[in-house]
């Protein structure tokens, strides 16, 4: 069988980034997370994936992932009849996951993307996909009219955009839906200027590099009405989650993380939400 060519744009292409980390954890059975969704597309896709097979990118990739998750069902917990936007969607297999069969669900993605989605995706009843970009804002009333709540995700997706686009889009958001949730990541600037040193990004172009460094999550709250609730690195994830990582990476996480805080204070995983 022809495997399937990947025609991606530059930051796009970053999108393979976290498939890959899924369908790894998902192969050593006891892993971070079981996706054999992820395993499948990895399979069928016609792309160079071995430039990140030993990229420890993966698992922090993926360890992302589940603290994502973990805010969503958050969310669906409190408002199990709510609708949850995943922006820039890329192959993420975040609905079959977590779907809790009463929730609606917007897959958003540029036209790219969503064309090599539909390839392993289809819509539901309860699940759409959106073409369209975060900045546009047409998309915005198709989701506005189920009514809300809304949980915006943004998994590593906004933190691509140039400073002034981040806050364009975080604050069009704001305006639009009072009371929803804002899950975004949010990268320190030192982390912007050294992508060229990382050990996934460093193989990519540098028209893939994310842009938007910010060192406060707590800026953001400037840009709307919006109050942070809470904000974590990974050296906030659960122990269940911890066991999870290679040991040298849990090891140092449970017994020595003033090694590493440093490094991975800049990195952030956030929790806003739209005062009404």
């Amino acid at each position: 069988m022809s495997k399937i060519p990947v025609n991606l744009g530059p930051v796009q292409e970053t999108l393979l980034i976290p498939l890959l980390g899924r369908a790894v954890e998902t192969k050593k059975g006891s892993g971070l997370i079981q996706d054999k969704k992820a395993v499948e597309i990895v399979d069928a896709l016609d792309y160079d994936f071995s430039k990140w097979k030993k990229s420890k990118t993966l698992a922090g990739a993926t360890l992302r992932t589940r603290l994502f998750d973990q805010y969503v069902q958050s969310f669906l917990s409190e408002h199990p009849i709510g609708t949850v936007i995943e922006i820039g969607c890329g192959l993420n297999t975040r609905f079959e996951r977590l779907d809790n069969g009463q929730a609606r669900w917007f897959d958003l993605d540029l036209p790219d993307s969503l064309a090599l989605r539909r390839q392993f995706f289809q819509d539901q009843p309860r699940r759409t996909m959106l073409e369209a970009s975060v900045l546009e804002t047409d998309w915005m009333d198709t989701v506005a009219a189920t009514g809300g709540p809304w949980c915006f995700i943004s998994e590593a997706v906004i933190i691509y955009l140039e400073p002034d686009q981040a806050r364009k889009a975080i604050a069009q958001i704001a305006s639009r839906f009072p009371g929803a949730w804002i899950l975004t990541d949010t990268t320190a600037r030192k982390m912007v200027d050294s992508q060229s040193t990382h050990d996934a990004m460093k193989y990519m172009s540098s028209d893939s590099w994310f842009r938007w460094g910010c060192d406060d999550p707590h800026e953001i709250e400037n840009w709307g009405n919006l109050r942070l609730v809470r904000s974590r690195t990974f050296l906030d994830a659960d122990p269940d989650l911890m066991k999870y990582m290679p040991w040298p990476t849990a090891l140092i996480f449970r017994w020595a993380p003033w090694l590493i805080r440093g490094k991975v204070e800049g990195y952030r995983l956030n929790q806003f939400v739209v005062e009404a």
